[in-house]
């Protein structure tokens, strides 16, 4: 019988029913039978051979089944093994050997075992811990009773060496071993094996390095006291090439110090071992390797959260925590921030810190202290001349005294010692007059004296111990605040760095620094309060982390009130708030508002709403400040139609906007306030206006008519007032001051209405309209009864209605805008324009400046009246020789730029010009201006953008960090930068601009940073080439050579460089050229394959013999072989003189003569 044997996908295949003569497995054997089937498969084996399969493939298949089923089953019973073999070595298994000895082979067969399961590549995961607790716990066993304390420390060095993912199992097993079953010894031998590693074995091992390290990190966490007597012979890794081991030794005394060293229980060798540890760490901190510097910077962060650091080393590690921000990677500055965090979360010295009040007070103490020490000097300087007299007069010799001189010789010698004691208790109470008198009785001179040291033992010795300790104390207090001052200095320091840190381009470094912040400001560091202002700007970033960051910041430092009730809590919430708002200026409000503090519908808002109503109204006592912070707190803490259902005001039907009569009593007030302002000189009229105006149009009924009347109303009150003071407005040589403010504000009312009135149409009645249409397009729909015929056709025709109405909308209100809108507001306009092209006749500031933001609100209303006066906006904006007409006429072009952009596109040169002004407001503001229209690419980004790259150098630090920002912002544009980056250098490398050579250098640094790919670099390199041709300078050349060696040079790069040869070698001799890209070749040697060397190499000697010789004397065939296509293109390379054509004979500058 013929089979079709079909080759099996999967071991499955074989026991599917096939098709007719199909070989698959008949039969499956049953265990019990199996046994009986392989003797009969084996004797045919042996009679048949290899065909023998034919007949008995069914046994094999059986047999290979039920020996996977066997392993499988030992994977469940291999724990149990385990612990059986664990249990049988505890016993006493001696007897079972004739010499009652264990046998060496018994024990390396059950190790080798162990070892050998150990290997297995899943034996650190999590589902077997049990199986790797059992073999840890049979060797263990082994090592405390069998002797295998040598081979298991050789053996974990062998595991560690081949399999790295083990580290944390032999971490575990070792410490195990040294602390359940007592063998200490098991981690000296390990840590001596690792210590002997020298440094050519382990470059030799190289995943063994990384083993050791994490093996010796995690040992030092599980027995860190184990380990101190065996350290030093880790030490000497310390000084080794390996950063991963140096790492881990710095790592192990961290944890030594943490848990083992700490406290002041220390004995004198513990303290000898803490500060040799110490001194070890802060050298690592500049350790050559940034990886080593983070983690030492960890280490200590660690140190200072245990609270481990001592006292005396906190102002100087602190020190070198601040220098570390300087460092150039990223990761060891953010482990700085950390630690410096840390610092302050942990200071020991008060939770507020401020350097000028310590500083204060350390003078004081200081000179008490000084007062203290020099008291006993004094007071000797003040009795010693009575003293002396004293003494004289006593020793004058008498004849008496010298007849009986002999007799008191013998007994002189037992009284001197008495004697002496009494003169100094004498001399300490100011009695030493009474000294040896000669008529006075001795029984009244003791009476007198203190009690002698040998009375009351320690009577004076009392006096002077307390005196003693005071001085100590006072020592020991003087010390404590010399440190705190030192502290709250490094403090101040840390804060003044990481505030820039702010606005730098990497997330992670913002995120920390903003972390930073928000510790130092929680626990009332002094100045904290300014970083936490500098980041609200963030919360426009578009980056969401940082974003997020900001937003969780400032929510975790106000939105977290303390006390005891909702009450308690909102007036907490309240009071940091409105500190937060009271000089809170535009910009910051809209960043708060944001942020959106009173998000939600918690019963806490609602009790905050409450409070800012009762400080607003007047219900409790509050400055005008904070009443002020409280109604622009009400603004943010919920819509305004929310506060409008808290004021119980009535509510129209569902679908229509919100709208109020006109005679509502709200616009009545508001309207009499704003027409009585106008001819009032009151400073915050113009921000009040402001905002009314802004509520009429977002709540009356007919705006436009209710602001038409107002107009009305003012002017005539301004005519009024000029005619009780007997001077008409007619009058054109003198305008007196009043009504020159009278009239600015006027004007400002004006522009304000021509604004919003603009704003209403587009957007009030605009949506209105299409409201409007959609109702009456829904209910002709439900009138119609559609043909099924016809619907493919109804809804064509629907949608080219419904773009034909919205063409009609837009037609009516741009029709409204230049007929009606400019009827209602075109009286104040030739008014507007006459006082602004007459700046001598109306040179008061205010009028001004009212009319020149009045003018630009009026171009909005329609492009026929920006065409007509763009031209007089810009002679203001560029002849003003007031900064805030200056800026305000900046503001206002930038929203025509917005709304009319192909009008205001042929004026873009005439706005970068402002960013050079010589104002620092209106420059501040231009480069605020122009960030928002190229950011949202209302403005093409031209070469005009090498004016804002001027300001990264500007004197003033806020308009350096809005410059800053704009390139950051417009890195993330792609190839943004990339394509302006050849303008950029042409306009400020231009011998008009007379730029120093340094500025231009930090420019141009920060600018290149932001080129990364390798094929702008490349493209860069070829396109600076080709500018050196057309560059007439030595300046020039010299600035084009700087910014080729600021690229990210790479082998492509070079490639590129050397095919530019031509362009630039004639240039060479100069040494601002020659230099930079001499800086090139040094670059690209680092790291550097053995290949690209030679190149760079070859190309550095070029370099340089052009550069020492001339290009005309100097040969390089090399060069001409590996760059043919510029041997055969020019006649700078080529060794065959050419014949001249055309006039002249004499070679350019840069061509090659040829004798």
């Amino acid at each position: 019988m013929s089979w079709d044997f079909f080759v099996p996908v999967c071991v499955g295949d074989l026991v599917k029913t096939g098709g007719i003569n199909q070989y698959v497995v008949q039969d499956v054997v049953s265990p019990k039978q199996l046994p009986s089937h392989l003797n009969s498969f084996k004797a045919a084996l042996r009679s048949q051979g290899p065909l023998c399969i034919l007949e008995h493939f069914d046994t094999g298949y059986t047999k290979g089944k039920a020996a996977g089923e066997g392993l499988l089953q030992w994977d469940s019973e291999r724990e149990t093994v385990l612990q059986a073999l664990t249990q049988l070595l505890q016993l006493d298994i001696r007897s079972l050997w004739s010499l009652s000895l264990v046998e060496e082979e018994f024990i390396s067969c059950v190790t080798c075992c162990c070892y050998k399961l150990l290997e297995n590549p899943t034996i650190s995961h999590v589902k077997n811990k049990p199986t790797r607790d059992a073999i840890i716990h049979l060797l263990g066993v082994q090592v405390k009773k069998y002797n295998h304390l040598l081979g298991a420390s050789v053996k974990v060095i062998q595991l560690l060496q081949h399999f790295e993912q083990l580290s944390s199992v032999c971490a575990q097993a070792v410490s195990v071993w040294s602390t359940e079953y007592g063998v200490k010894a098991i981690v000296g031998e390990v840590m001596r094996e690792i210590g002997q590693k020298s440094s050519e074995e382990l470059a030799r091992e190289g995943s063994g390095v990384k083993a050791f390290s994490s093996f010796l990190s995690e040992l030092g966490t599980l027995v860190p006291d184990t380990m101190i007597p065996n350290i030093s012979v880790l030490l000497t890794h310390l000084e080794g090439e390996s950063p991963s081991l140096r790492v881990a030794v710095c790592e192990v005394l961290g944890e030594v110090l943490v848990r083992v060293l700490s406290g002041d229980g220390l004995d004198e060798s513990g303290r000898a071992d803490r500060d040799r540890f110490m001194d070890t760490l802060q050298e690592h901190l500049h350790d050559t390797h940034s990886y080593v510097r983070a983690r030492v910077l960890q280490v200590y962060t660690r140190i200072v959260n245990s609270k481990a650091l001592p006292l005396n080393r906190y102002s100087e590690v602190m020190g070198l925590a601040v220098g570390r921000l300087m460092d150039k990677s990223i990761n060891v500055v953010k482990s700085a921030i950390q630690l410096l965090a840390a610092f302050i979360a942990h200071n020991p010295y008060s939770c507020k810190v401020h350097a000028h009040t310590r500083t204060t007070t350390t003078v004081k103490y200081t000179h008490t202290h000084t007062r203290t020490t020099t008291t006993a000097s004094e007071l000797w300087a003040a009795m010693e001349p009575e003293l002396l007299l004293t003494v004289r007069a006593e020793l004058e010799p008498t004849s008496e005294g010298e007849q009986q001189e002999g007799e008191e010789d013998e007994a002189g010698e037992e009284d001197d010692r008495a004697t002496a004691v009494q003169i100094a208790q004498f001399l300490r109470i100011n009695k030493y007059r009474q000294v040896g008198g000669p008529d006075q009785d001795t029984s009244e001179i003791r009476e007198d004296l203190p009690s002698t040291p040998q009375k009351e033992g320690a009577g004076d010795g009392g006096k002077e111990g307390v005196e003693e300790t005071e001085l100590k104390k006072q020592e020991m207090l003087l010390q404590y605040l010399k440190d705190t001052e030192s502290f709250a200095l490094q403090v101040e320091r840390a804060i003044a760095v990481i505030n820039t840190m702010l606005y730098w381009k990497t997330t992670s470094v913002v995120q920390e620094a903003v972390q930073f912040c928000v510790t130092v400001c929680e626990f009332s560091v002094a100045n904290s309060l300014t970083g936490v202002r500098k980041m609200l700007p963030l919360v426009w970033s578009t980056d969401a982390a940082i974003k997020d960051a900001v937003v969780q910041a400032y929510r975790r430092l106000y939105l977290n009130p303390q006390g005891d009730n909702t009450r308690a809590k909102a007036q907490t919430l309240v009071d940091s708030l409105s500190e937060l708002m009271v000089d809170a200026s535009l910009g910051t409000i809209q960043c708060l508002e944001e942020i959106e503090f009173f998000g939600g519908g918690s019963s806490l808002q609602s009790t905050v709403v409450q409070v800012l109503w009762e400080r607003f109204t007047g219900k409790r006592e509050t400055s005008s400040l904070h009443r002020r912070a409280a109604v622009l707190l009400l603004g943010m803490a919920s819509p305004l139609t929310s506060l409008i259902e808290l004021n119980c005001l009535p509510q129209q039907c569902k679908g229509a906007p919100f709208r109020l009569p006109q005679d509502n009593q709200l616009f009545t007030c508001l309207t009499q306030a704003i027409a009585e302002g106008v001819v009032m000189a009151d400073p915050h009229w113009q921000s009040f206006m402001e905002q009314a105006v802004r509520l009429l149009y977002f709540l009356s009924e007919s705006p436009d008519q209710l602001c038409s009347r107002l107009l009305q109303r003012c002017s005539r009150l301004l005519l009024d007032q000029i005619a009780e003071g007997g001077e008409m407005l007619a009058n054109k040589d003198v305008i007196p001051a009043v009504s020159c403010v009278s009239l600015a504000q006027l004007l400002s009312l004006c522009g304000c209405v021509a604004f919003w009135q603009v704003s209403h149409l587009e957007r009030s009645v605009s949506t209105e309209l299409r409201r409007r249409r959609g109702e009456t397009e829904e209910r002709e729909e439900k009138a119609k009864v559609p043909s099924p015929a016809n619907d493919s056709s109804v809804e064509e025709e629907l949608g080219l209605m419904g773009a034909s109405a919205e063409d009609t909308e837009a037609e009516l209100i741009r029709k409204i805008c230049e007929t009606e809108l400019l009827n209602l507001l075109c009286s104040f306009l030739p008014l507007l324009v006459r006082v602004c092209s007459s700046p001598g006749r109306y040179c008061h500031p205010q009028l001004t400046t009212a009319a020149c933001l009045a003018l630009s609100q009026y171009m909005m209303i329609s492009p026929s009246v920006c065409e007509e006066h763009i031209r007089l906006l810009f002679t203001v904006l560029e002849r003003s020789s007031l900064p805030v007409v200056r800026a305000n006429a900046i503001i206002g072009l930038g929203d025509l730029t917005v709304r009319f952009p192909n009008i205001l596109e042929p004026w873009t040169q005439n706005l970068y010009t402002r960013l050079s002004d010589e104002n620092p407001a209106v420059r501040q503001t231009a480069v605020t201006v122009l960030t928002q229209l190229v950011l949202k690419d209302v403005l093409k980004v031209k070469g005009q953008v090498s004016e804002v790259a001027v300001l990264l150098i500007d004197p003033q630090t806020h308009i350096a960090s809005l410059a800053l920002n704009f390139f950051n912002e417009l890195a993330s544009k792609d190839n943004a930068i990339y394509n302006l980056l050849p303008d950029i250098i042409s306009r400020l490398s231009d011998p008009e601009r007379a730029m120093n050579e340094e500025d231009f250098h930090t420019i141009m640094k920060q600018l290149f940073s932001y080129i990364t790919k390798e094929r702008q670099t490349e493209s860069l390199v070829e396109k600076l080439c080709q500018r050196f041709r057309t560059a007439k300078t030595e300046r020039q050349w010299c600035d084009l050579a700087v910014s080729l060696s600021l690229l990210s040079m790479c082998e492509r790069g070079l490639k590129r460089l050397q095919e530019g040869w031509e362009c630039y070698s004639d240039k060479l001799t100069e040494t601002g050229v020659y230099q930079p890209l001499l800086s090139i070749t040094a670059k690209l040697r680092r790291g550097a394959k053995p290949q690209l060397k030679v190149q760079v190499e070859e190309f550095e000697k070029r370099l340089t013999a052009v550069h020492t010789r001339g290009l005309e004397n100097v040969e390089s065939p090399e060069m001409e072989i590996k760059l043919p296509e510029e041997a055969g293109s020019s006649q700078n390379t080529t060794h065959t003189p050419l014949p001249n054509k055309g006039r002249g004979g004499r070679p350019k500058r840069g061509e090659r003569t040829h004798v």
